[in-house]
């Protein structure tokens, strides 16, 4: 109705007041030297702009002109008397019945009385209430009006507006954006370590590699990957996430590329060049983990971080799906070339995108960034890790010894699965490699899964401490005993499903321990996740070697016995001393 006065009424005088809506002969001889704030909807030249009108008036003049100064218009209006007449006659891409819809008044007029007028502050809200779509973009022009009677006299009109509502890509919230950026290094992550499990069987077959031998190159990726963990947690907290998350995938990915160069050369070059690519993966995980500490509200922890490891287990997914399609046609190298390729890609967007904290990204917007501060912990940067109190704590040793408990079973199944499908199953490459995907693909809806329920269960009020003990014993206790049954089973069709299962309910684990490091020290969330993932990395360092081992004197049935061992230790220690509150600041 605001716009309709402004535009129709033939007398534009008795419209405009002091900050206040006036009708009839009496109003106008009170908008001498008065305010009006107005809150309307313009669409000029086709395009349409929320606008908010602020009109100060001087002495009436007989004689004006209006100026609209704008990007793409600029119009002149004999008196205001007439004004509404020929502005509309000049902007002919005004729809008056679509700007009636959106304009309202700040200040308003009752039963003859005087209402005062909105004010506006710094960040666009009138009478502290935010007029603006949600995603709006403030925008500011000026218009003036000029006496010619008196050039010494006029009223200055700011218009200020917002763009349009932006596209549903645009206005994606960029926390989540960094959640996607991190699932997709993640996926990558895992498609480049696991390869090598598929790959193993006709790289063997062509260089006479025994057991023990295949064991010594699936845990050279670990010697390189253990060495940063700490490291990349450190570096994380010190110099921001990005940097260390880009470094990482750059690295990992021209590493993948040339192992079939390395493997051709020799097993020393191999080993080294596993190692190598376990360097740029080491600090994967400690950096995402920092990334997502500065960007993620704790309403949400546990939801993002099953979201960015289920990138992982789709990764296996992908991996264990694509690889013997691409070693059949051509060639094992292939799956090295082309996995190892895809990181340039994802590199060239995290540049454009990604930034280390909410307060580096200058196209974060307001309420976004307000969400984010207020609902997470202090971001100042860490200068120095109190190493001595770190490792004081009962919890923190929860943690690194529930790591290497859980991560002994899981590296097993990582690595030595395709093996197990073929040697015991009696699957052929394409099979093993198919079935596989079946126990991943799992993982990765049941993290997901774990991730809302544990964040449903902490907004209806359970502590976080009880509701990551819960999701964790789940982590442990479901693969202690799907594994225990494998020996009993006696169809591939079981096994599978026994697998399955126990990597499914093993995803539990990223709502439980993998979500305790933001718990206990958020500020310290690169490097708690360092240390634990260090003591992670020798389980699969040991674990993997360990396997082959095992396999050459005893059978498989000693090695899940092993895994369900830990499990159960696992789950005794996290039960009596991991907490969910924050022990470090």
């Amino acid at each position: 109705m605001a716009i309709g006065a402004v535009l129709s009424h033939r007398n534009f005088g008795s419209f405009v007041g002091s900050g206040r809506s006036c009708h009839g002969e009496a109003a106008r001889a009170r908008q001498r030297s008065e305010h009006l704030s107005v809150a309307a909807v313009q669409c000029a030249y086709e395009k349409r702009i929320d606008s908010k009108l602020y009109l100060h008036h001087g002495r009436h003049q007989s004689k004006r002109e209006f100026h609209l100064s704008d990007s793409a218009s600029r119009v002149k209006v004999d008196p205001p008397l007439s004004m509404s007449h020929r502005l509309r006659k000049k902007i002919k891409g005004i729809n008056t019945r679509r700007m009636i819809r959106g304009c309202c008044l700040s200040s308003a007029y009752s039963e003859g009385n005087w209402v005062q007028p909105g004010k506006l502050d710094n960040y666009g809200f009138i009478d502290g209430q935010k007029l603006a779509s949600k995603h709006s973009t403030v925008m500011r022009t000026r218009a003036d009006f000029k006496s010619q009677e008196n050039e010494g006299t006029s009223e200055d009109v700011l218009i200020e507006g917002v763009e349009p509502a932006k596209p549903w890509w645009q206005k994606f919230p960029k926390r989540w954006l960094m959640v996607l950026l991190c699932f997709a290094a993640f996926l990558l992550c895992n498609m480049d370590r696991v390869n090598m499990s598929i790959a193993i069987l006709p790289m063997s077959k062509e260089f006479n590699w025994d057991s023990a031998t295949v064991g010594l190159i699936q845990s050279s990726f670990f010697w390189g990957y253990l060495l940063t963990q700490i490291v990349g947690g450190i570096w994380a907290d010190k110099v921001g996430g990005k940097l260390v998350l880009g470094f990482g995938v750059v690295w990992w990915s021209i590493a993948t590329i040339l192992t079939p160069i390395a493997a051709k050369l020799g097993l020393p070059f191999l080993l080294v060049m596993r190692a190598f690519m376990g360097i740029g993966e080491g600090v994967a995980m400690p950096a995402m983990n920092n990334l997502l500490s500065k960007w993620i509200p704790v309403s949400e922890r546990s939801r993002s971080l099953a979201l960015v490891y289920s990138g992982m287990y789709l990764g296996s997914v992908t991996g264990l799906a694509f690889s013997p399609i691409l070693i059949h046609k051509f060639g094992w190298p292939s799956v090295f070339y082309s996995f190892g390729s895809l990181g340039s890609i994802w590199f060239a967007i995290w540049l454009s995108k990604a930034h280390s904290s909410p307060k580096d990204d200058p196209n974060l917007n307001l309420e976004e960034k307000e969400l984010i501060l207020g609902g997470s912990v202090s971001k100042e940067p860490v200068t120095e890790i109190p190493w001595k109190k770190i490792l004081s704590k009962a919890p923190v040793w929860a943690l690194i010894i529930s790591h290497f408990c859980h991560n002994w079973g899981t590296f097993i199944l990582l690595t030595w699965m395709p093996t197990y499908y073929n040697q015991v199953l009696k699957f052929n490459l394409t099979e093993s490699g198919l079935l596989c995907v079946l126990p991943w693909l799992t993982m990765a809806v049941f993290a997901n899964i774990g991730g809302w329920i544990a964040d449903t269960l902490i907004s209806k009020g359970l502590s976080i401490t009880t509701v990551r003990k819960i999701m964790q014993s789940i982590g442990f206790l479901g693969p202690a005993f799907f594994l225990s049954q494998l020996s009993k089973v006696k169809t591939p069709a079981l096994a599978v499903l026994c697998m399955s299962c126990s990597q499914g309910l093993d995803a539990f684990s990223q709502s439980g321990l993998y979500s305790n490091h933001q718990d206990i020290g958020p500020r310290y969330a690169g490097v708690l996740l360092g240390l634990s993932n260090t003591a992670g990395v020798l389980a699969g360092v040991f674990g993997t070697a360990a396997t082959g081992y095992i396999l050459q004197k005893g059978s498989w049935d000693d090695v899940f016995k092993v895994a369900v061992v830990l499990y159960i230790i696992g789950t005794l220690v996290w039960n009596l001393f991991a907490t969910g509150e924050k022990i470090l600041d």
